[in-house]
């Protein structure tokens, strides 16, 4: 299997306010947006599209879900800059910078739905270009 492109589709509330927060202090754009979805794209990070709960288009069983138990996590290269960037534009820090035992350091926001972000910066080298999982279970979209 070839695959041309990657998306990470997530059910919220209100999707505008989640497209404007991936789009004022991520860097991504909108590719296309309707009545209850938005569709992004980030030229360093996979696609993120929105749906509206309760949208028709989804399956039944998964119509009424919220993003409960998804992480959006991004690594990045500076890890401090991003920090004090995002607490000066006044986004809230639901998780202070630290740093786990296995090397790497992270601090987490949240976008208006309640979407977890992790930012993730390798300490050392053991985790550099792996691509693995961050701590909590959280999975890392690498930017």
């Amino acid at each position: 299997m070839q695959i041309a492109d990657t998306a990470i589709c997530l059910t919220v509330d209100d999707v505008p306010a989640s497209a404007s927060f991936l789009t004022r202090y991520f860097g991504y754009a909108e590719a296309m947006a309707a009545d209850g979805f938005a569709s992004l794209r980030h030229p360093d990070a996979p696609n993120v599209i929105f749906h509206r709960r309760g949208l028709e288009v989804l399956p039944e069983g998964f119509r009424d879900r919220h993003a409960d138990g998804v992480i959006l996590a991004f690594v990045v290269s500076d890890l401090r800059k991003e920090y004090e960037r995002l607490r000066a534009e006044g986004v809230t820090i639901t998780l202070e910078p630290r740093e786990e035992s296995w090397g790497e350091r992270l601090f987490m926001v949240a976008d208006p739905n309640g979407v977890p972000i992790e930012l993730v910066e390798w300490a050392t080298e053991n985790g550099s270009g792996s691509g693995g999982g961050s701590g909590g279970g959280s999975a890392e979209a690498q930017a």
